[in-house]
């Protein structure tokens, strides 16, 4: 069991700044258009792994949540659901010969709302999907679930295509919350539906929720993180909400007023903590918690878990493909986005054979390095200096030295100790993880200033 996390006023007062929550590195803000195919070959002829997480984004759905600032198209006509899959077969029909000799052991469905998408329309991609990738006979398929559109059966047939992972979106029980946001839900349907999964035997079922959004007070959020607990999810994500008007539109709806104070948003992260934590979940990072028995916690007791563009994983020796709008892939060292609007991302696959590829960063000697060290740390909250420096063929010391410099106030705020070799977070400094990776990140200009990223807490 890893040491819980300390709450410290006087270091959240100090550090809660903005920073990238490092589901790649180089971060995505890193990415340049100029790519095509041609980078995406070059990557697999130098890549080693031959198993693959695969990613499919689903931009589509039905109503607009205000605070959203995912890739997505909001319509209520399913035919345009159809016409996405045609270009996705296109794709998929092009991509999939390449990975010929890969085995997929993940598979996740994100959006959006995959779930957008009908029985009819789920099965074919997924049959469409299992006819061109060779699929382990234990791989992993996840999906994420929007509770309140939910169609009747769909459970049942998600649970038949072979999902054996769900990922439902809640973000709060509160009534008025959910409105102010345009997302009204009914608890008791979302009881059902969590009920229903586990008698259909899917193996993790994971809950977001969202602290920041408007309307929302410590009081109220910590009742609804105490529904959320009743429902024993296997897994719980509970984000901090990032409020960028001027990037995301829809936000622009919400009243600044309506917003909870900074205080009361530190409060309700706090109270969430303790109430994790008292309910036996273990810490995992940032915003993540997982039951002691669950194979995230388990693997990062074995310090074995691993991160990437789907969060916190088990899959660490996977190459990863992203298909459809948006997506982006890791293959080898090579980062590879998608076009992120559909006309421009149907455009290309009608005019280059099957690949939407826009943008990219191939990652050299150093970000390989650094990467290695922060995926370390992030996942692991500790990291052998002389074992990391025989297995990259590196004196740490001297190599980081511009890290070990930039980490000392943290040092001696108690966040972090390094001694015989080992770099560790404490439990102090566990709330600050991103920061202490922020230290090791080249990218960073104004390591402790940027507004592109949300707040670490």
């Amino acid at each position: 069991m890893k040491e819980l996390p300390i709450w410290d006023q006087t270091l959240i007062e100090k550090y809660n700044v903005a920073g990238p929550r490092y589901t790649s590195y180089p971060t995505a803000l890193s990415l340049t258009e100029g790519f095509q195919q041609q980078d995406l070959l070059s990557a697999m002829a130098s890549a080693t792994s031959r198993s693959l997480s695969l990613y499919i984004h689903i931009p589509f759905c039905s109503q607009l949540c205000y605070y959203c600032g995912c890739n997505k198209v909001i319509t209520r006509h399913q035919a345009k659901a159809d016409s996405y899959l045609d270009f996705l077969a296109t794709e998929i029909i092009a991509q999939a010969p390449l990975f010929k000799h890969y085995t997929v052991e993940q598979l996740h469905l994100g959006g959006g709302t995959p779930t957008f998408l009908t029985s009819t329309q789920m099965t074919r991609l997924v049959k469409l999907l299992e006819q061109h990738f060779n699929f382990s006979a234990h791989t992993e398929r996840g999906i994420e679930i929007d509770p309140r559109s939910l169609a009747d059966n769909m459970l049942v047939n998600l649970r038949d295509l072979g999902f054996n992972r769900v990922s439902f979106g809640i973000q709060d029980f509160n009534d008025a919350v959910q409105l102010a946001v345009n997302r009204p839900q009914h608890a008791d349907k979302l009881k059902q539906l969590i009920t229903q999964a586990r008698q259909l035997g899917f193996t993790s079922i994971n809950a977001d929720m969202i602290y920041g959004l408007p309307l929302q007070t410590p009081s109220s959020f910590k009742h609804s993180i105490a529904q959320l607990i009743a429902l024993n999810p296997d897994r719980v994500s509970v984000f901090n909400y990032a409020h960028l008007p001027e990037r995301f539109a829809a936000q622009r709806k919400i009243k600044n007023a309506d917003l909870p104070s900074a205080h009361d948003k530190l409060t309700m992260f706090k109270n969430t903590l303790e109430q994790m934590l008292d309910a036996g979940y273990q810490f995992i990072g940032m915003d993540h918690f997982a039951k002691a028995d669950n194979e995230l916690a388990i693997a990062q007791n074995k310090a074995e878990l691993h991160r990437n563009f789907q969060g916190y994983t088990t899959h660490q020796h996977c190459d990863l493909l992203g298909l459809g709008v948006s997506s982006i892939s890791l293959i080898g060292h090579t980062l590879l986005q998608n076009h992120k609007d559909l006309k421009s991302y149907y455009h290309a696959l009608n005019t280059t054979h099957g690949s939407a590829i826009n943008k990219g960063v191939h990652l050299n000697s150093d970000d390989v390095i650094r990467a290695a060290a922060i995926k370390t740390l992030i996942c692991q909250f500790e990291l052998d200096m002389r074992a990391f420096s025989q297995h990259h063929g590196v004196n740490f010391n001297h190599y980081f030295a511009d890290a070990l410099t930039a980490i000392k106030p943290l040092i001696a705020d108690g966040m972090v100790t390094i001694a015989d070799n080992m770099l560790r977070v404490t439990a102090r400094g566990k709330l600050f993880i991103r920061i202490i990776c922020m230290c090791f990140d080249a990218y960073l200009q104004q390591p402790l200033n940027s507004t592109r990223f949300s707040r670490v807490i």
